[in-house]
């Protein structure tokens, strides 16, 4: 259901005197006469349509966004050409668990639970670049100048911040609960020859609070990857390619307790912030002012409780388990994710990040794409997400669950002449996998031409994917967040609901 305190403006400054003036009114909520009455509308809509037991509006209580940074290639993944080999190249295709579903020869694993998943192979949009901000916010257009200004002011907020932002206001029990926006498994590009991390999984004019909970991961790289490009001087042990069983998933360095303040020390300040708060009066029940206390709970809770490090302990896991997720950086993480969503994370999102050089890193095959693909990349991806999509299901926690597997775009169906072979970048034509929580069982949305470099049928954007996560989470996609100077943004952008991907 709607909440009118996710139309509120928050600052990122703190609040404003203007804020204050409005007190009292639907100024105070960021509301004018006619938002309110929209969104009045809107809430009696999904009354109306939650009525029906078939509609799966608010059906997923938590999401795992896997995110392969890099964009693959849908030729090598989901939408393999085999007809054609001068498009297909070195790979080939194999029958999956759904009749007429065909993928990558090289996911034998994966295609044995394809009947759990909808493949939509009809995404596409208008840019070709690495745009992680335009896949993962509602912002309408794109320019790789925004590319690595992960602050600038023309961002859009992330989705996992914006349910963090939504559904702010503490619940009975929240304290106890973990934050709502995990990222894993590192600050995106942190471990990178490249100064600039790059933009996207931030919550930009929401406010620095509502970034993702970042972990670390200590396990070192056993495998030395493929060469990136041809220029490349130094290898990399990259822990997406192999790590070590002793590998352990940890809070960043900034929601650790320094390690000068005791646990009594902490209490005591909660004690005076308590004495601070019950002075505050009539602004106590200022929209505002919740910011703060939020704030304070969530670092108390994560500082004082041992929930979120349990979640995190993959050590926890049997030997067997964790082989089974694949003794590598991408499995372990999909392994962390499904025990953040038992312990009752919200959003979760596990990026297969850069490691070492960022150029062309991760699935940005432009060289050496046959070697990254066959060593690095298609076996964790083989391992991991069918382990993740089977134990969920197993757990009784799929349906509940929702699963997204997206990059930025696609690749091109012409394989260049570069070392290696190398698909450039392509967003006419691409595919995304979903599953959980009121997404179809087995089945495939939209089709391409014969070379897989044109959407044939049900063109969808990167906005509807959002504005169908939203919807599942139970957040109206039509839902609008202030920026900064409290102009309403609709958190899906153009996005609309797809309902051809439920189940």
């Amino acid at each position: 259901m709607l909440q009118f305190q996710g139309t509120r403006r928050t600052l990122c400054d703190g609040v404003s005197r203007r804020a204050f003036l409005q007190v009292g009114g639907l100024g105070a909520l960021g509301l004018n006469l006619a938002n309110a009455a929209s969104l009045e509308a809107r809430e009696s809509t999904h009354r109306m349509a939650g009525s029906g037991t078939g509609d799966p509006f608010g059906r997923a209580k938590s999401c795992i966004l896997l995110f392969p940074y890099g964009s693959p290639s849908s030729h090598e993944t989901f939408d393999p050409k085999p007809e054609l080999p001068d498009v297909q190249g070195e790979m080939r295709a194999i029958a999956s668990a759904v009749p007429g579903l065909r993928i990558c020869d090289r996911l034998p694993r994966l295609s044995q639970v394809m009947d759990r998943v909808t493949v939509v192979r009809s995404m596409t949009h208008p840019y070709p670049v690495h745009g992680l901000a335009y896949a993962v916010t509602g912002m309408p257009t794109y320019t790789p100048a925004l590319e690595t200004l992960a602050r600038d002011a023309r961002h859009w907020p992330f989705i996992g911040s914006v349910v963090d932002y939504l559904e702010r206001k503490p619940r009975d029990g929240d304290t106890a609960r973990l934050p709502r926006n995990i990222g894993l498994p590192w600050l995106v590009n942190s471990k990178t020859d490249n100064p600039a991390v790059n933009a996207g999984p931030f919550a930009a004019f929401l406010g620095g609070q509502y970034d993702p909970l970042w972990t670390d991961f200590d396990g070192p790289g056993l495998h030395v990857a493929p060469k990136n490009t041809v220029g490349q001087t130094e290898r990399f042990r990259n822990p997406f390619g192999g790590t070590s069983v002793d590998g352990r998933f940890h809070l960043s360095t900034a929601a650790e307790l320094p390690p000068d303040i005791s646990i009594e020390r902490l209490r005591l300040r909660r004690s005076l912030l308590a004495q601070f708060d019950r002075g505050r009066g009539q602004l106590d029940n200022h929209p505002r002012l919740d910011l703060w206390s939020q704030q304070q709970q969530t670092a108390m809770s994560l500082l004082t409780s041992n929930r979120m490090r349990v979640a995190l302990d993959i050590g926890r896991e049997a030997r067997a388990t964790r082989e089974r997720y694949g003794l590598n950086l991408f499995g372990q993480g999909c392994l962390a994710a499904r025990r953040l969503v038992e312990a009752g994370g919200r959003f979760i999102t596990l990026f297969w990040d850069c490691f070492g050089q960022f150029a062309n890193g991760a699935w940005d095959t432009h060289q050496y794409h046959y070697p990254r693909m066959k060593e690095l990349l298609l076996p964790g991806l083989d391992a991991a997400l069918p382990t993740l999509l089977t134990e969920l299901d197993e757990r009784g926690l799929l349906d509940e669950t929702l699963v997204i597997w997206m990059s930025e775009h696609g690749r091109t169906p012409q394989i260049n002449s570069k070392p290696g072979g190398g698909r450039e970048h392509w967003s006419r034509a691409y595919s995304v996998a979903l599953a959980g929580a009121g997404i179809a069982r087995g089945k495939v949305v939209g089709q391409t031409t014969r070379d897989g470099g044109e959407v044939l049928e049900n063109p969808v954007s990167p906005k509807d994917i959002l504005a169908t996560a939203f919807y599942l989470l139970g957040i109206d996609p039509a839902t609008t967040v202030p920026d900064r100077q409290g102009r309403p943004h609709p958190i899906a952008g153009t996005g609309k609901v797809r309902p051809e991907l439920f189940g």
